[in-house]
Formats: structure tokens, C-alpha cells, sequence
């Protein structure tokens, strides 16, 4: 499926979290698996030649033991002309040129065979999987960098699990699948030579066997949608196992708090029973198909001692090929065997393909202009917005009209009750969102008309809510942002202090930091933080609530870095702190998103507005309460 971002199109972020089937076969996504194969395409031409000879190999082993031992060797020259395949003169040659007797002979040339088909197949198997792990590595590359430029909007609708299934579990699905088709070949090539000999040998006795195929087919086709049933099932109740096990794991405080162990425990228990149920009937699906085919093993070896032991005993056919028929039982009908087990990865891989092709062809982003606006190597800072309106759904505007001018240098606090657009108008000077034309301009500039990578290069965010990245301190200040060399983030850090706390670690700069940094404080990671905006040398600076989780004497430690860095760059500061917000050169106050007073603290106070009534209920010193009426 193919998803366009079209002005003013709705998307349909939900089929993200559908449960997509998936088709038995769907030629478009084989096509489209093939166009990462493509580049493998001389290994995966080797693999093939490799199969041939080594099926060809496979199917001739049992012609020496039938056709050179037991009809040349063991039994004479038969009375019967039967196609040996060059194996008695192959072998005859053998004895006259190591001076051998036949039988030894024709031992070595099987050992000799053997060594090579097993050889053969073991290369076949290494060189089809190398293409195979080949093609799904730059696919898991390709969909993770697409997923990687999808805009926030995307993130805000689909959860973040569903995008990782299709990077891990959907390309694991596709690793089975291939492997799967190269199973088959190796099991259908020489069916298909076993067959072409058969014919050759004896025709009504190859038709005999072919009547079983029909029957074969059809046991398997009603096996697997009974299957195929069964196992949609086991899926649901695994995904509803795992669910389960992530919200009580991950919510596992609250759960205690609560005494909820027991009632968690229960229903976990019932859809662990529901899980087994479906399982135990898989398994009775599954020794019921394996206990049929079977059977029908016996059968077709009946078959061939019924109808060619009578041709034997007339001589239109030797001993050694009524044997050869019995050997190519298994090549005969381990295929289909081979098919009916297949269905099923065949099946979820299908689903597989369809998830990650649905995400490859997810391709709402951010518009960017096509010859974008070049800026120059440094800006002044100066940003205005002009009667900017923007909601995140169509119908609920979160900004209303909002015009306001920032000159280069100067520091305007924004601040406003809980959704009245303060975060909104950041993410938006990110560009993480699409906005209308002409309503935000740097340095005079409409920032649509720049790229969304030159503006966050100007931009420095420092957000409440950041993330630690694996690796070490130096690499999450760096975070491979070119030209922030090692001596620049050391000198960040020691501007926004840091440094404090980084010398005192066994590695310093070089400290390894565990998931998400929980080896450091909420402080120190939010120090961090600050000086990872800082190495890079903002012209802007953004800071969204960066102080708000932070203890008193790091937020000191914050306000004299702030001091520091501030200077010469324009600065945006959300916030809900009195001492930050009075630092400012002007408060801009927001409710409802619009733009309700604008001016200094005095001016504001003196106003006695919505900024008063937000000073006095959050912003005033706890410990000087307003006087009671």
C-alpha cells in the first residue's frame, strides 16, 4: 500500500495497530524482497548451481546401490535394458583404471559422491544464507532510516512497540521465509530429477505414484486451514501474554502499591491457559498430518512391491530399479511433506512482508521546500511569529493568532496554564510540524523556506523530558554532531558545570552510562543535557521546562550556566520558576494559545492580569504565603 501526505489528507495512523494476515503468496512483495537480493546476485547465482549439482548428486547415490550393485554387481548383467546413468561404465572405468574390485569400486565412488553432495549442499546452505542475512541487513537499514525521517506527528498516532516489531520481529519473519524458499529448492530440485528418472525407468509404475500427489494436496490443504486457524489464534494470546507482562513489569510499583499481585496474577493465568489450549491443539493438528504422511509412505511402498515386484517377476524390470523406486520414495514425497510445513512461515511472513512494506511506503514527513533558502554561517537570532494558528487535528486549534516579535539577544519567557500552547510553539520553531505559510520568520526569513536540518542546527533545545543514549558521557554530548570535537564538549561541560560531577567518575568523560543513564541523577542528566545543546554552538536557545525536575542546588548550579550561555544568544524559556522567568527581558503570557499580555515582571504584576494570577498561585515563595482572606 502506498501513503501519500497530500494537503489537508487525513491519514489513517490506525492500521498501524490493526492485525494485518497476510496472503499465503503475494508475488508484488516477493518482487519487491527481490530488489535487496538483487545486489547479492552472483552469490545467490553460485547457491543455485551448488543446489543442481548437489540434487543431481542426491538422486544418483541410490542408482549406484541399485543399478551398478545390485543389477551389475550383485544379481549380472540384467536381462533388461534400464537407463543407469553412466554409473556401471563410470564405475567399470574405476576398476580398470585403479585395478579394483567392482564392488570396491563402486563403494568409493558412493563414499566419493557422498562427500560431495553433503560438501555441496553445506556450501549451498552458507552462500544462501549469507545472501539472504545480506539483502535483510540493508532492508532492516532502509526501513529503519526511512522510520528514522518520519515527523513527530507520525510518532504522536503510532506507538513506538509497533514500529520496532516491524524493524525486528517482521524482518526476523522475512529471514524465515527466505530460508523457507531455499529449503524448497533444495527439496524440489531433485524431486524433480528423481521424477525425470522414474519416468524413464518405468511409467506406469511412476503414474502409480504420482496418483498419491492428488491426495497428498488436498489432506494438506485442509491441514493447514485448520492450522492456519489455530495459529492466528496462538499469535493473538501471545501478543496479549507479552502485552500483559509489559504493562505489570514496567508498572510494577504501582502494582505493589496497590496489592494488585493476585489480581494481575489471575489474569495472566488466563490467557497463559488460553495460550496452552490453542498450543495443545496445534500439536494434535500437527502428530495427526505427520501420522497421515506417514502412512501414506507405507502405502506408496506397497504400491511399488505390488506393481513392481509383478514387472520384476516378469523381468520387464530389474530388482535393482524396484529398490531404486523404494529410495526415491523419500525425494518423492518429502517435498510436499516439506510444502505443508513451510505454509505456515510462508503465511506470517506474507503478514511480515505486509507490515514493513506498510511502513516503507508510510510516507508522510515534514514538507520541505525544494531550493531551500541558504543561511549564512552565522544568524543574528531574530524570530517572529505572525498570526500563527495551528492545531494538531484540523478541528482543535491549539494556537490561536498568535504575533510576536523576539530581537537577536533577547531572552522572553513563556508562560501560561497547562495546554495553553507553550510546548506547541516550540516544537513548531523546530519545525517537528507542519505550520502555514508565512506565519514564522528567522531573521526575516520564512522558515519554510528553510530546511528543517539548517534550522534545528541554529535552534539548541534543552527539554524536560531528554534521552541517554548507550555509550559513554562524551559520546551523549557529542551525539556525533560533526565538527564538536572532544576538547569542545569538555569545554561545554565546563560551562554549563558539569564538569563538577564528570571528574569525579572512575572514567570521567569516558564513563559508561547505562539504559536511558540511570547511573546518573535527575541533575546530572539534565546537566548533561545542557551541555549537549551547548557543544554545538546555538545561535538560539530553547528551554522547555528544562529546570522543573531538578533539585535546588542544581538548579543553581543550571542559573549560573544559564548566565553564561544566554549571553549573545536568543533564548526562549518555558518555565514555571519565578527566578528563571524573572531573568528574562520580557514574559509572554499564553491561555488558550493566544497571546494574552506580553512585558516585563513589573509591567505584568502592575497589570494585575492572568500573569499576576499565575504568580500568585504558582510562582509565589512557598514559604510566604499570600495572606488569608
Amino acid at each position: 500500500m502506498s501513503v501519500t501526505t497530500k494537503k489537508d489528507e487525513q491519514l489513517d495512523h490506525s492500521i498501524f495497530d490493526a492485525d494485518i494476515h497476510g496472503q499465503a503468496t503475494n508475488m508484488q512483495y516477493l518482487g519487491r524482497i527481490m530488489g535487496w537480493v538483487k545486489p547479492h546476485g552472483k552469490l545467490a547465482a553460485w547457491s543455485i548451481i551448488l543446489v543442481l549439482f548437489a540434487s543431481l548428486l542426491a538422486v544418483l547415490l541410490p542408482v549406484v546401490i541399485t543399478r551398478v550393485v545390485i543389477d551389475g554387481i550383485i544379481l549380472g548383467d540384467s536381462k533388461v535394458m534400464l537407463p543407469d546413468f553412466g554409473m556401471n561404465s563410470l564405475n567399470t572405468l574405476l576398476t580398470q583404471t585403479t585395478g579394483w574390485q567392482p564392488i570396491t569400486a563402486a563403494c568409493v565412488l558412493y563414499g566419493v559422491f557422498t562427500l560431495l553432495c553433503h560438501a555441496t549442499y553445506h556450501f549451498h546452505r552458507v552462500s544462501f544464507a549469507t545472501v539472504v542475512l545480506s539483502a535483510l541487513r540493508d532492508m532492516r537499514y532502509d526501513l529503519f532510516a526511512h522510520m528514522e525521517h518520519r515527523p513527530s506527528s507520525f510518532y504522536d498516532k503510532v506507538a513506538v512497540g509497533r514500529v520496532m516489531t516491524r524493524i525486528t520481529n517482521d524482518v526476523q519473519g522475512l529471514f524465515e521465509l527466505m530460508m523457507g524458499v531455499g529449503m524448497l529448492i533444495g527439496e524440489f530440485v531433485p524431486f524433480f530429477i528423481a521424477l525425470a528418472i522414474m519416468f524413464a525407468i518405468d511409467v506406469e509404475l511412476t503414474l502409480w505414484l504420482l496418483l498419491a500427489i492428488p491426495i497428498f494436496t488436498v489432506v494438506t490443504y485442509f491441514f493447514r486451514q485448520a492450522t492456519r486457524r489455530v495459529y492466528r489464534t496462538i499469535r493473538n494470546t501471545v501478543s496479549q501474554l507479552n502485552q500483559n507482562l509489559q504493562e505489570n513489569l514496567s508498572g510494577m510499583q504501582v502494582v505493589q502499591l496497590s496489592n494488585r499481585e493476585a489480581h494481575n496474577l489471575n489474569a495472566y493465568r488466563e490467557v497463559n491457559r488460553e495460550n496452552q489450549k490453542q498450543e495443545i491443539n496445534a500439536i494434535y493438528l500437527e502428530t495427526g498430518y505427520g501420522a497421515f504422511m506417514d502412512n501414506m509412505v507405507n502405502i506408496a511402498l506397497a504400491v511399488i512391491i505390488w506393481v513392481g515386484g509383478g514387472s520384476a517377476i516378469q523381468e520387464s524390470i530389474s530388482l535393482g530399479s524396484v529398490i531404486l523406486f523404494t529410495q526415491f520414495i523419500d525425494m518423492f514425497i518429502r517435498p510436499i511433506r516439506v510444502l505443508g510445513q513451510q505454509y505456515n512461515v510462508l503465511f506470517r511472513a506474507m503478514a511480515s512482508a505486509e507490515r514493513i512494506f506498510q511502513a516503507l511506503d508510510w510516507h508522510e514527513q515534514i514538507n520541505e521546500p525544494e531550493k531551500p533558502t541558504a543561511l549564512p554561517e552565522r544568524i543574528e537570532g531574530k524570530l517572529e511569529f505572525r498570526d500563527l494558528s495551528f492545531g494538531y487535528e484540523s478541528d482543535n486549534l491549539v494556537l490561536r493568532k498568535v504575533s510576536v516579535t523576539i530581537k537577536p539577544g533577547e531572552k522572553l519567557a513563556v508562560v501560561g496554564p497547562t495546554g495553553s500552547g507553550k510546548s506547541t510553539l516550540i516544537r513548531l520553531l523546530g519545525r517537528f510540524y507542519d505550520f502555514p505559510d508565512k506565519t514564522i520568520f528567522l531573521d526575516d526569513i520564512d522558515l519554510k523556506k528553510i530546511h528543517s536540518s539548517e534550522v534545528r542546527r541554529r535552534i539548541g533545545v534543552v527539554m524536560q523530558d531528554f534521552h541517554i543514549f548507550s555509550g559513554s558521557i562524551l559520546d551523549n554530548i557529542i551525539l556525533g554532531t560533526k565538527g564538536v570535537s572532544r576538547k569542545a564538549a569538555i569545554r561545554a561541560a565546563c560551562l554549563v558545570n558539569a564538569d563538577s560531577f564528570i571528574e569525579q567518575l572512575p572514567e570521567g568523560y569516558d564513563t559508561q552510562l547505562v539504559e536511558r543513564g540511570q547511573n546518573l541523577s535527575q541533575g546530572q542528566r539534565q546537566l548533561l543535557a545542557f551541555a549537549r545543546v551547548i557543544a554545538t554552538d546555538p545561535e538560539i536557545l530553547v528551554l522547555d521546562e528544562a529546570t522543573a525536575s531538578i533539585d535546588t542546588e542544581t538548579e543553581q548550579l543550571i542559573q549560573q550556566a544559564l548566565a553564561k550561555i544566554m549571553v549573545g544568544r536568543t533564548s526562549i524559556i518555558i518555565a514555571h520558576r519565578l527566578q528563571t522567568i524573572q531573568a528574562a527581558d520580557r514574559i509572554l503570557v499564553l491561555k488558550h494559545g493566544a497571546v494574552k499580555e506580553l512585558g516585563t515582571h513589573d509591567e505584568l504584576i502592575a497589570l494585575g492580569g492572568v500573569y499576576h494570577t499565575l504568580n500568585e498561585l504558582q510562582f509565589q515563595d512557598v514559604s510566604h504565603p499570600p495572606d488569608s482572606p
